[in-house]
């Protein structure tokens, strides 16, 4: 097979690699914001993450993963809509948020 070839057939594999590792990653950070909502009292709105960044990082053994981090919206009030976040490293969640929420005497800023 010629060089090209084989280059092609590479990268290929890389980015079919790369896909389905990304929707692993997405389902397990769905999954994580669905669990945070609920044991908030949250309503986790659209049902779904979007992709807001991802890059390189070390865990804690020092081997290179992809580090993604993923936005997703919820209501605390039932007619908002507030942003929040989840940073996996590989499949593992790093960092969940919510943000800060007004307490029951507080008014909601929109």
């Amino acid at each position: 097979m010629p060089t090209l070839e084989i280059l092609s057939l590479a990268v290929l594999a890389a980015v079919g690699w790369l896909w389905l590792d990304s929707l692993k990653a997405r389902d397990a950070a769905v999954a994580a914001a669905r669990r945070a909502c609920s044991s908030e009292d949250l309503q986790f709105l659209d049902d779904t993450v979007a992709i807001a960044g991802f890059a390189l990082a070390r865990d804690g053994e020092g081997a290179l993963a992809l580090r993604r981090t993923y936005a997703f919206e919820f209501s605390d009030t039932g007619n908002n809509r507030r942003r929040g976040s989840v940073v996996m490293l590989g499949h593992r969640v790093l960092l969940l948020n919510v943000g800060l929420r007004a307490g029951p005497d507080e008014p909601t800023l929109h």
